[in-house]
């Protein structure tokens, strides 16, 4: 027996007519004969008297009715379960990020997701590079890059600014010395490393400043921020990270041409998964709008 089939059988015996079973099931009554007719002819019996008033069913029809009657509430039952879990979102999510976005923008969100969605585990990977996506390192990217991969698919959250900033003791001391807060090569930098040259901070500290003048080079902008904070020189720093610091002082507005746009992105393939699609729109509807986002209220 094929349990398409059984399905019609069940809906006509419950229906108690053709017409009424064509409703239910959306299909057409020469449809649902077709089906009834390749049952019986599968069982070789009959299984409805089929009168002017509906369908009524044989002895045999009734025998079969009790014996599917449990499997289809169980059919259904594990139908409308699945259906929940889905609905639910159950499952791991990995996700890769800097520790620059990790600690000030991610984090809050990914811990809402998780309350609102306590079926879902994550896989946090703190990476300044891109990990490979299309080799499934990771489900779910949120990276600042003006250049994005060709190959993933994803959402631009917004901009980020880029400014020079100060420790208020740096600054005492350098006006001490008779320093301009401007003069940026009279001034100790903390500058990126090799493995941040590409960034356009980096370009304009090579650009404005003696190299002799970076006393100082650190791997991460969250870092970088950490060594302008403690003295060690002024910095060109993300705003997301600065501006929180009470002990940092802004020498100059940001310059567009040195913000940084940030994305969520991920593979192609994964974007029609049900859990992988709600974070992406979750962390777009929370992310999109924070204050740190050029443009943002």
């Amino acid at each position: 027996m094929n349990w398409d089939d059984c399905r019609y059988f069940l809906t006509v015996a419950e229906a108690g007519s053709l017409s009424a079973a064509a409703r239910r099931l959306g299909q057409s009554h020469s449809t649902i004969l077709r089906r009834l007719d390749k049952l019986e002819e599968a069982l070789a019996t009959r299984l409805f008297e089929r009168f002017q008033s509906g369908y009524v069913l044989t002895a045999a029809g009734e025998e079969l009715l009790g014996l599917l009657a449990p499997v289809g509430e169980g059919m259904e039952d594990a139908e409308r379960r699945m259906s929940g879990r889905d609905s639910e979102l159950q499952g791991s999510i990995r996700v890769t990020t800097t520790d620059t976005l990790l600690h000030t923008l991610l984090l809050p969100a990914l811990a809402a997701f998780r309350r609102a969605h306590p079926g879902i585990r994550l896989q946090v990977t703190v990476d300044n590079s891109f990990l490979n996506l299309s080799r499934r390192d990771a489900d779910v990217a949120l990276r600042p890059s003006n250049t994005p991969p060709e190959n993933l698919v994803g959402r631009k959250l917004g901009s980020l600014k880029t400014a020079p900033y100060a420790s208020k003791a740096y600054l005492q001391r350098a006006r001490g010395e008779g320093r301009q807060d401007q003069d940026w090569p009279a001034h100790d930098w903390v500058a990126p490393d090799e493995a941040l040259a590409h960034l356009r901070q980096a370009r304009w500290l090579r650009e404005h400043v003696p190299a002799e003048k970076h006393v100082a080079s650190v791997d991460s902008l969250l870092g970088m921020a950490s060594a302008v904070e403690a003295g060690m020189g002024a910095g060109m720093l993300l705003g997301l990270l600065a501006d929180g610091r009470p002990e940092l002082v802004q020498l100059a507005p940001s310059d567009p041409a040195l913000d940084t746009e940030v994305w969520i992105l991920t593979h192609p393939d994964l974007r029609r998964v049900n859990r992988i699609r709600s974070l992406t729109e979750f962390l777009h509807a929370s992310l999109s709008g924070h204050p740190a986002f050029t443009g943002s209220a």
